[in-house]
């Protein structure tokens, strides 16, 4: 059962659309923040030519690929923006329908996340709230479950606070969305397969605040924050095409887990489940047998809970380890929980593993 960690973020923008920093900008703030990849995804546009590896022996070396955030320009207020990947092509032309948005990204063989579910606007600063409204749909890969600078804004909806919550995020921030986390479980629960990811949303931009100009949320900053960590079966090899379809290989079965790394570095964190005659990590299934064993390790001590259907299944708190045997199939879902300037933080979130009855045939 070897898997090989890599960690990136999967939406930034570029003044290709609306965010400030060049391709060579990004990815020496992703270098300087220890990334191993970056997916650039301007809206309603796929930037050609920019997949590769940036960097030297010297430094090191992030491979930069591109994807694309797609939304219905047209349609007021805006929302239903959806990040994709690894379609091969421009997706926007069909943004005009959500569902038939989804339906070409699955025969394009891309993989399509919602982003920022449960956006919040920010009325004093005129920022409007783009979430996604028509979830009767399906055919999408998972939601961005934690997106840092859709969370920032719900610490910034009164003017009082914003000058201290926007120059000290860190301090403030203690996790995603709680409602969009309920609506993955929720989802799970119903039986979907449905990824979770967490990306920066990292536009470089420059705010004023009175008298104070200041590029509040640098690209290094948040690439220091929420990122999604791949769990790829093989080593990546230098190559930029092979590369690229391990990374998106192991997001599309959702093998990856979304760190928040200000807590505490998340690299090599695991959950994994032991059944009969069986090994697996998060994103894949298993079969119940008698029972499977499932199993938490943590980098550091933490609070560990296992997670179905929404209810919490199995906790112990300040352990690196969390052992849990299950007996009903479900989908099953790792959390750590840290404390930081003396507050407890989400610090991990894992994709489940999910445990099927005997009768079902896997799917891999």
């Amino acid at each position: 059962m070897s898997a090989y960690e890599y960690v990136g973020n999967l939406h930034v923008h570029t003044p290709y659309s609306d965010g400030e920093g060049t391709h060579a900008e990004v990815a020496e703030a992703a270098m300087l923040a220890g990334l191993d990849f970056v997916v650039f995804t301007d809206h309603n546009l796929l930037v050609c030519g920019i997949d590769g590896y940036y960097g030297d022996e010297e430094r090191g070396y992030v491979l930069l690929l591109a994807g694309e955030e797609v939304h219905d320009v047209t349609r007021q207020p805006q929302c239903n923006h959806v990040l994709i990947y690894d379609a091969g092509r421009e997706m926007s032309r069909h943004a005009t329908s959500l569902e038939s948005l989804l339906e070409a990204v699955n025969v394009a063989g891309g993989l399509a996340f919602i982003a920022h579910p449960d956006d919040h606007a920010i009325p004093w600063l005129g920022e409007p709230a783009i979430p996604w409204l028509d979830r009767a749909v399906e055919g999408y890969t998972g939601l961005e479950v934690w997106n840092t600078m859709s969370r920032v804004q719900d610490y910034l909806q009164r003017k009082s606070d914003a000058i201290k919550n926007v120059f000290k995020p860190e301090e403030v921030i203690t996790g995603p969305n709680p409602r969009t986390l309920a609506l993955w479980d929720q989802l799970l629960a119903r039986g979907q397969r449905v990824v979770a990811i967490g990306g920066a949303d990292a536009h470089g931009t420059r705010y004023t605040l009175g008298p104070i100009a200041h590029t509040v949320f640098p690209y290094d900053f948040l690439f220091s924050c929420v990122n999604t960590h791949v769990l790829t079966k093989a080593p990546l090899s230098g190559d930029a095409a092979s590369d690229r379809r391990l990374i998106f290989q192991a997001l599309r079965h959702g093998r990856a887990f979304v760190g928040y790394e200000i807590p505490g570095e998340t690299r090599g964190f695991r959950f994994t489940g032991q059944g009969q005659n069986a090994s697996v990590v998060m994103g894949e299934q298993i079969h119940l047998g008698h029972g499977v064993t499932l199993q938490v390790r943590a980098p550091a001590r933490a609070r560990l809970r296992v997670i179905c259907d929404g209810e919490v299944v199995a906790e112990e708190t300040n352990v690196e380890n969390l052992t849990h045997v299950v007996r009903e199939p479900g989908a099953y879902r790792a959390e750590a929980w840290r404390v930081y300037e003396g507050v407890e933080r989400a610090w991990i979130f894992s994709n489940p593993i999910y445990v099927v009855p005997s009768t079902t045939r896997l799917r891999y």
